[in-house]
């Protein structure tokens, strides 16, 4: 345990990739979204997509965790479980850390009806409607499945180079598009929409959550194999 300790150690080493530059992207599109909100000569609510700015950028984190680390914990000995262990419980801190950001400020933003401008950045309706714990169980998972989503990526990428990447990414993309038409072919939308309505948004991200456990599996078996 306490060198798995050592290896979130070191992933803070450089604070900057796992807590100020998620931070000053969080400021930064907060601080733009308030400025964009002041100039809509409107009084009614405004809502815009700026928040996920921060967790999209935990994709690009979760891709340096292990490209700028792994040979580094490799050359201290660090074993490969060891490094998989202390890098996920890095990324789990940082999740939590920006859940608990986003659900103060959505607290603040109900409070203060938008920041006086009716304009909300952390409070979204659709994300807050079980409450301010659920929103943080939605904040939090979303930013891990993103985080887990670049890790997996640049274990494929170490281990099989950046053909066969692309090529699993390609696949994937020919997947998802697979499932749509099938979806529009069988009229399932309803149904669907149905079912995402009914579970709710604690209910759907329960399944983000299953999502990212198994990425997280896959990526742990293609660690098991990479080569520094």
């Amino acid at each position: 345990m306490n060198r798995t300790l050592n290896v979130i150690r070191m992933q803070l080493v450089n604070r900057q990739t796992f807590v100020w530059m998620p931070l000053i992207i969080l400021g930064g599109s907060f601080a733009l979204s308030m400025l964009v909100y002041a100039m809509i000569p409107v009084d009614a609510p405004k809502y815009g997509g700026a928040a996920q700015a921060p967790l999209w950028y935990l994709l690009a984190v979760g891709i340096q965790a292990l490209t700028m680390t792994f040979p580094f914990s490799q050359a201290m000995s660090v074993t490969r479980r060891e490094f998989y262990l202390g890098t996920l419980l890095t990324s789990g801190l940082a999740a939590v850390l920006l859940a608990a950001i986003y659900m103060i400020g959505g607290l603040v933003e109900q409070a203060t009806t938008g920041w006086g401008l009716n304009g909300y950045y952390f409070y979204l309706p659709w994300v807050w409607q079980a409450g301010a714990f659920g929103a943080g169980f939605f904040y939090a998972v979303m930013a891990m499945l993103l985080f887990i989503v670049g890790f997996w990526a640049a274990t494929i990428y170490k281990r099989f180079g950046g053909t066969v990447l692309t090529i699993v990414l390609v696949s994937l993309g020919f997947l998802f598009v697979g499932l749509l038409w099938l979806a529009i072919r069988a009229d399932m939308w309803d149904e669907i929409w149905t079912w995402v309505a009914t579970a709710g948004v604690v209910g759907t991200t329960a399944w983000s959550l299953v999502l990212a456990a198994v990425l997280a599996g896959i990526a742990f078996l293609t660690l098991r194999r990479t080569v520094p």
